[in-house]
């Protein structure tokens, strides 16, 4: 038994033919037996396949939860043998928590790093050539199975077994889960809108489009 959060797997990928046409990506990721390095944009051997979605400081490394996995068995029992950790191309498989443990903004000691969450997934195709389900996506919006990106504030290197040790909750109201429910139900008025705008921590797009919102609805007809 885990008694606190621990990283289970480190994974990196490279860009290579995924699903029956060959879409270039770097979903599939290996585990690393060794420590990696994670640097402002992810972890050393890593990669992203589309710049424009994938990636970037405020995506620069994502994590799921072991936890997650049986649930994805029980709701697809003929995959079942497919949920194994890295089947949702995750960097880091974290034990001990999930979606409604780990918050927006939560700043997290990993080994010498120091992350800090910025969002969840939001699926794309890929995960369906990945898996061979189509339905795969709308599953993890509608339960909030998304798991969550985070952001490099100090580089450093991190392992397999390292702690996962929340050191700061800036927002205790909005666990990742929470957050993926609001963003998918579209339920976004204007109180909302304002803590967006306000949540440390927030990915820069999310805030920017919280802006472009409330801006838009300040302004009227």
């Amino acid at each position: 038994m885990i008694a606190s959060p621990e990283i289970v797997a480190v994974r990196v990928g490279t860009v290579a033919p995924l699903g029956p046409k060959g879409v270039p990506s770097a979903y599939r990721k290996q585990a690393i037996a060794g420590p990696v390095h994670a640097g402002e944009l992810g972890l050393t051997g890593d990669a992203q396949a589309d710049l424009t979605v994938h990636g970037g400081v405020d995506k620069a490394i994502y994590g799921y939860p072991l936890s997650r996995y049986p649930d994805w068995a029980a709701a697809y029992p003929d995959l079942a043998d497919a949920f194994v950790p890295g089947a949702m191309g995750e960097n880091l498989v974290v034990a001990g928590t999930d979606e409604t443990g780990i918050h927006i903004g939560d700043r997290i000691r990993v080994g010498g790093a120091l992350l800090q969450v910025t969002q969840p997934r939001q699926p794309c195709f890929k995960l369906a050539l990945a898996l061979g389900e189509p339905g795969l996506a709308r599953t993890m919006v509608r339960y909030g199975w998304c798991g969550w990106y985070y952001r490099v504030l100090e580089s450093g290197v991190i392992g397999a077994s390292d702690a996962h040790f929340i050191v700061e909750r800036p927002n205790p109201a909005w666990p990742v889960m929470r957050f993926a429910e609001v963003i998918a139900a579209r339920a976004l008025g204007a109180d909302l809108l304002a803590e967006m705008l306000a949540m440390e921590g927030l990915a820069a797009n999310w805030q920017i489009r919280a802006l472009r919102l409330l801006a838009g609805r300040r302004a009227g007809p």
